[in-house]
């Protein structure tokens, strides 16, 4: 079974375009796994990080990027043979396509830093990519359907593009652009979490960093009741667009708390992007440039604070020691077992059942006559009746042979796929507990999980779950420990204020 993996698929459905998209890639390293103990304090502090995805990862980079003065020793635990957590691939038809995080919002900072700072190509969708046809399935037939033209020509998919704008501006009017707005407002508060580190300060709880930016409020109510009642969109358009968005992006409905439901929705602008050959590569480069010992296969079972640092126990039975421990994975639905005790509150974790075929889908299933009536993007609306969220094509060898996306939330038998697909070559199935189940209001597991140095990353996620909001708590982590434990202040070397520690503005670079 392929390895549970990540998280959420940004859907691109502005006035202009309609589009979604996933791919990319995997990496491994090898293993070489000794019991390191460790003196306290100083240089000689050791850095204990459980979880290689870009929370572990990001968190390392920034222990490395904010202080001269201390070099401790870094160890990462990564239980699988890869790196990345859940940014991760699967191959079908010889092919690598994402099946964890798949693309970047403009204003993702941190993402494009690392994509720069790693010497790393990004990459946009090409013009027929932005022209992709959606299709809004409600079990009887298509409530939506936009123009579907296979074009070569530019010229072409553009003015494609721009009649499906008008569709949809027709069918949903001015709450189109109420909902760019709602997205726009809460993008700009985010971006406080790029102000300089002078005047940013460092977060000893998710309550705290999101009242300092002016988002928690919106984790008190779902993401309906703030559409409804704070940006008065119409009905038509939550029940479909909008509901079309939080299921793909998050596999839930339009209850989803308000912030996730915000995030979500931010893919409804342009300019999305991804890393050329997989998104994987900025965990993996982070992790090479930190001067890091990185353990492979090394799946920490239980942590226990004895005084003056952390013993964290392996299922090899490996021992480890440090002074600071941080855990960049979920704990939902981990089985590390704390001495003393942590609390953290109970929640769900959203599982996401990922389906890839390479194949032919049956036209009539949607009871239509021919292949090329079908979207290229089949979404659902909320019905407990609809077996499947999405189907995508990902990518299209010839007109009888692509390459299919399906997300469901619950498993697809062969059965169902066979009614579904009139050719079906090759199948892989994943399932993955992508990110936490939303509901309002939220509640928060803390940042300092013991009250000294045991830090949780994945404390922010009940706030929204994307690689950039990962970076964002990654950071805040790595300024808590310096300025708890080094008792040093983050702000940055002068040498690395440019790229790092300035304005949101000055952050961004075109890719």
């Amino acid at each position: 079974m392929v390895e549970k993996i990540r998280k959420e698929e940004m859907v691109m459905l502005p006035l202009k375009i309609i589009f979604l998209l996933a791919i990319f890639g995997g990496l491994t390293f090898p293993h070489t796994s000794f019991s390191a103990t460790t003196s306290a304090g100083g240089d000689d502090a050791t850095v204990c990080i459980i979880g290689s995805g870009i929370g572990g990862s990001s968190v390392a980079h920034f222990l490395r990027q904010y202080t001269t003065s201390h070099h401790p020793k870094i160890l990462i635990f990564e239980r699988h043979a890869i790196v990345g957590g859940r940014m991760a691939t699967v191959t079908i038809g010889g092919d690598a396509f994402e099946a964890g995080a798949s693309i970047l919002h403009p204003k993702n900072y941190h993402a494009s830093n690392y994509t720069n700072l790693l010497n790393l190509t990004g990459k946009r969708p090409s013009s027929s990519e932005s022209s992709i046809s959606l299709g809004i399935w409600d079990g009887n037939g298509f409530v939506v359907k936009t123009l579907n033209v296979n074009s070569n020509w530019g010229i072409v998919n553009k003015i494609v593009s721009f009649f499906n704008g008008i569709y949809l501006f027709m069918r949903y009017g001015f709450s189109l652009v109420k909902m760019e707005g709602f997205v726009d407002e809460t993008v700009n508060k985010f971006l406080k979490y790029y102000e300089g580190v002078e005047t940013r300060p460092v977060f000893e709880s998710v309550e705290e960093m999101l009242k300092w930016a002016g988002l928690f409020n919106l984790t008190g109510k779902s993401l309906k009741e703030e559409l409804v009642d704070g940006v008065k969109l119409a009905p038509l358009l939550i029940k479909e667009l909008v509901t079309v968005i939080t299921r793909i992006n998050y596999g839930q409905s339009v209850n989803i708390s308000g912030l996730a439901g915000a995030v979500s929705l931010a893919g409804s602008g342009g300019g999305l992007w991804a890393v050329e050959g997989g998104n994987w590569q900025m965990a993996a480069g982070l992790i090479n440039s930190s001067d890091v010992e990185l353990y492979l296969h090394e799946e920490i079972d239980s942590i226990s604070y004895l005084g003056e640092y952390y013993e964290l126990n392996s299922t090899k039975g490996n021992a480890y020691s440090c002074e600071v421990a941080v855990v960049a994975t979920p704990l939902d639905e981990s089985s590390i077992q704390f001495s003393p005790p942590v609390s953290v509150p109970v929640r769900q974790l959203q599982h996401t059942h990922a389906t890839f075929v390479r194949g032919l889908v049956n036209p009539v299933y949607f009871g239509l006559k021919a292949v090329s009536e079908i979207p290229e993007l089949v979404a659902t609306i909320e019905d407990p009746r609809l077996p499947f969220t999405s189907i995508s094509i990902l990518k299209c060898y010839n007109e009888t042979d692509m390459t299919y996306k399906i997300f469901s939330r619950q498993a697809m038998t062969d059965a169902l796929l066979d009614s579904i697909f009139s050719v079906r070559k090759e199948t892989v199935r994943i399932n993955w507990g992508a990110y936490p189940h939303y509901k309002a209001p939220e509640r928060f597991a803390p940042f300092i999980l013991d009250g000294k140095h045991l830090y949780y990353v994945n404390a922010f996620e009940n706030a929204a779950s994307t690689m950039e909001t990962s970076a964002v708590a990654a950071e805040n982590i790595a300024r808590l420990i310096l300025s708890r434990f080094f008792g040093k202040d983050s702000s940055c070397p002068s040498d690395l204020k440019r790229t790092s520690c300035s304005s949101a503005e000055a952050l961004h670079s075109d890719m």
